[in-house]
């Protein structure tokens, strides 16, 4: 069964070099284990998902800039995620704030093509269908 995710919980991107936490404003006024829970919104770039240290995906403007003046050697760049579109799928059976609940489960995009994931979800007790 999956896990609830709430206020704290760690990050990975698939072109991240380094975990990122999760932030999520109390707005929903539904708590988890004692923090802000999360619900399938909570995606916004630099509000609540933080940066993954450095950036390593080619599609990143930055970092192919950066690799063109290396000589085509890949030269990470600071991450900004550019994250779009809402967290998928989420537990569709479980609303917070009228929205679908963030389990461990779901993945968000971003738009540099790096998969942000759920590696610790900062609950331990609460799960959700």
């Amino acid at each position: 069964m999956a896990q609830q995710v709430k206020m704290g919980a760690m990050l990975q991107c698939t072109f991240g070099m380094a975990p990122a936490t999760l932030t999520v404003l109390p707005v929903n006024r539904v708590n988890a284990e004692g923090a802000p829970a999360a619900n399938i919104q909570d995606h916004v770039s630099l509000v609540n998902i933080g940066s993954f240290g450095a950036c390593m995906s080619i599609a990143n403007p930055a970092v192919a800039s950066a690799t063109a003046a290396a000589l085509g050697v890949l030269t990470p760049m600071p991450c900004i995620p550019v994250t779009v579109s809402p967290w998928v799928p989420g537990a569709v059976t479980v609303p917070i704030g009228n929205l679908p609940a963030l389990d461990n489960l779901s993945q968000c995009m971003c738009m540099w093509g790096g998969v942000i994931t759920i590696a610790n979800p900062a609950t331990v007790r609460t799960d959700v269908p």
